[in-house]
């Protein structure tokens, strides 16, 4: 569900955990077709069509900027896995879990990842209140799962 793409994230950089996460896309992609996932979902074929040919055994993400809510439509195209609002809302539960665990807030956040962006920005992007990438997906995740294994 994006979250759990890697198994340790915090040992990961951003780069690596976010082509993780278009690694599961990828997965999801050649299980069910290239075209079902076209028809079934809004998003751009031509992003479908370059996740279904990304290289499995690198750590450079292809499509950093692809959003979570794209990513959690191409997830839910397969069987197993719930639609794409609850992958969602688990994965804003999960980051929010997170920061409590690790006791910081948006503002740490914002000052500890290389994202060009402020508290309130991450704040709006955890609360879906903002478009959120993959790429930033992951430098969150990153830092939160760094912090929590110290």
């Amino acid at each position: 569900m994006l979250y759990d793409a890697a198994d340790n994230p915090g040992s990961l950089t951003p780069d690596a955990l976010c082509a993780a996460y278009e690694q599961q896309l990828h997965d999801v992609i050649t299980d069910v077709g290239v075209d079902t996932v076209t028809e079934e979902t809004d998003v751009d074929a031509e992003t479908i069509e370059t996740l279904s040919n990304i290289d499995p055994d690198t750590d450079t993400p292809v499509i950093p900027d692809l959003r979570t809510e794209d990513a959690a439509a191409i997830l839910a195209v397969h069987q197993t896995r719930p639609d794409a609002e609850s992958v969602i809302f688990e994965l804003r539960d999960h980051l929010l879990m997170s920061m409590t665990t690790t006791v910081v807030d948006v503002d740490i956040i914002a000052s500890n990842v290389d994202l060009d962006l402020s508290g309130q920005e991450v704040q709006q992007a955890l609360e879906g209140r903002a478009a959120m990438t993959l790429a930033q997906l992951a430098a969150i995740q990153q830092f939160l799962d760094e912090r929590n294994n110290q």
